[in-house]
């Protein structure tokens, strides 16, 4: 184990977990978790798994409709990180294609780890988030808000 890192060992698979020692040190984790974590960066990867993609095709295909501006942010932040690969092509108009770096491809395999525990324990979230907001304490909030 590194310094600033402590082993964590979750119940149920035995195999540890990185967690930083202080706030302070983050230890690299929160950085990337930042970036892999939010919502469109997660949606250019799955649809950059099945190949290259122009931008506006990129665009199209992103559920929840993505704007131009956001989709650049992403695109760059995406291949600043080493998972985003951008091609221009010296035509009139530019054209650009994006595609995942092998890094890239990597992590698709755990975002389908986490879609398909999703999938998997969709039923069980549901039934808790049911079993929670019923509860008589969930029940007196909602009446106190305004």
């Amino acid at each position: 184990m590194s310094a600033g890192h402590t082993a964590v060992t979750t119940p149920a698979a035995g195999d540890p977990v990185i967690s930083c020692e202080t706030p302070q040190d983050e230890c690299g984790v929160r950085d990337v978790l930042d970036r892999l974590g939010d919502k469109w960066s997660v949606y250019v990867v799955v649809e950059l798994a099945a190949g290259v993609l122009r931008f506006k095709e990129l665009q199209r295909r992103i559920h929840g409709g993505i704007s131009q501006r956001m989709l650049t942010v992403t695109v760059r932040r995406l291949e600043r990180d080493g998972l985003v690969r951008r091609t221009v092509y010296p035509t009139i108009p530019p054209q650009v294609e994006y595609e995942l770096t092998e890094m890239g491809h990597s992590f698709t395999h755990l975002v389908k780890a986490l879609a398909d525990w999703s999938i998997g324990h969709r039923t069980a979230i549901a039934a808790a988030r049911a079993s929670y907001d019923a509860s008589p304490q969930q029940q007196r909030e909602r009446r106190q808000q305004p």
